[in-house]
């Protein structure tokens, strides 16, 4: 009986994946596949008491929904539009640089604004008219911006970092030390590869427009261009044990989301809804993935596909880099999103990693890397439509141009982490 378990336990799998790449509602595919197991195997409260325990994760939402609020007093303040308008003010300048350039500042922009989409909106909407006035190609344009939508692996409050952080027992800032230099690799190699394909392909220089580009960056508030980084700052210096900024990712973005009041000086209710605003979206969007993919799971385990999973790992150990990396890459590539892959792969077997030999925290950040650098080169993500409408481009264009240095950062960083 156990073997037809996991046979149908497949088959859900199976199914679940096509209506994922179909972009059917994530949470309710994942919550439905999670309970449908769980009756199979004649334990729906399985599902049911996965749903509960993880709907209250104390370090997860403290930190998921705080950062989102402060994301949504960025956007209120527009200090967001400030910080980007000085990167771009340093991008035109750039000259033979302007690609490689334009998918690092991203990059650095996306540690600071932690959305893939609400970067590359923000970004793209600057950078990409100022690269397309300067000859690049407007598909490069385009590539160069949706490149640099993973540095936010670098913050604190990304939803994996925390999720990660549970399942080992350490600081998300401790998971953040042990990824950080596979996931800045990653960045370098998208940045030189992008660069290296418009050189080969003449995509770099000479592109001239139909219609007239309007590349100016507009005035810029110095003081409100610093506003976004002041969490991070205040977390990483506070790793470093400066007293007086030990504290929490909530503590943090709620002290900037103060100065942001002090400095831009807007109206104080306004911007304390933004905030829970912020707050109540990232429940019911991050939380709900991560919950979500709890019911999966709770499903897996009850009819027996994780135990197999494991079993089959530990007979041959192999497959576990693999596994880890190449398993929430590919979903990210055909769902467009690798945040539903990662959670569910994180969640069913990072806490069983010392059994195959890899620390929890690895295996945890290639997945959540993996997932990232997969959907980078998604034609169907979010953030890829975003820059592709800003550039008027097919998002497929946009999509092949990544695809060669994801690929190659994603191998690199599972040599790095595992």
């Amino acid at each position: 009986m156990s073997n037809l378990y996991v046979i149908a336990g497949v088959i859900i799998i199976i199914a679940t994946i096509y209506f994922l790449i179909k972009r059917v509602e994530a949470r309710m595919i994942l919550i439905a596949a999670g309970l449908l197991m769980a009756l199979i195997a004649g334990n729906p409260m399985s599902a049911f008491d996965a749903f509960a325990d993880r709907m209250v994760t104390g370090g997860l939402i403290q930190a998921i929904l705080s950062v989102m609020g402060f994301a949504f007093v960025m956007k209120y303040t527009e200090c967001d539009k400030h910080m980007v308008n000085l990167v771009a003010g340093g991008l035109k300048k750039m000259g033979l640089f302007l690609i490689p350039g334009a998918v690092i500042a991203t990059f650095l922009i996306n540690i600071a604004l932690p959305s893939a989409a609400g970067t590359a909106a923000a970004v793209g909407a600057i950078f990409i008219p100022v690269m397309i006035g300067a000859g690049v190609n407007p598909a490069i344009a385009a590539a160069a911006v949706l490149a640099g939508t993973f540095g936010s692996m670098l913050n604190p409050g990304l939803s994996h970092n925390p999720f990660i952080a549970e399942i080992a027992g350490v600081q998300a800032l401790d998971v953040i030390s042990v990824h950080s230099t596979a996931t800045i690799a990653s960045g370098v190699i998208g940045a030189i590869s992008l660069t290296i394909m418009a050189f080969i392909f003449k995509e770099h220089k000479g592109y001239k427009s139909e219609e007239e580009v309007d590349s100016t960056s507009g005035k810029v508030n110095i003081l409100y261009a610093l506003v976004p980084i002041i969490p991070v700052l205040i977390l990483v210096l506070g790793s470093t044990k400066v007293p007086v900024l030990e504290m929490g990712v909530p503590q943090a973005m709620i002290i900037g989301a103060l100065i942001a009041l002090i400095v831009t000086r807007k109206s104080p209710t306004e911007l304390t809804k933004a905030f829970f605003t912020g707050m109540g979206k990232a429940y019911g969007d991050i939380m709900g993935i991560i919950i979500a993919a709890a019911v999966f799971v709770g499903g897996m385990n009850a009819i027996g596909l994780v135990d197999a999973f494991i079993n089959a790992m530990n007979n041959s150990p192999s497959i576990v880099n693999i596994a880890a990396t190449f398993g929430p890459f590919l979903l990210g590539v055909i769902s467009g999103s690798g945040d539903a892959a990662a959670f569910a792969f994180n969640e069913a077997v990072t806490p069983f990693a010392q059994q195959f030999g890899v620390d929890p925290i690895n295996m945890g950040s290639i997945a959540a890397l993996g997932g990232a650098l997969g959907r980078t080169m998604s034609p169907i993500c979010g953030a890829t439509i975003v820059v592709a409408g800003i550039a008027k481009v097919n998002p497929m264009e946009v999509a092949k141009r990544n695809a060669p240095g994801m690929i190659i950062a994603a191998i690199v960083a599972m040599i790095i982490l595992l």
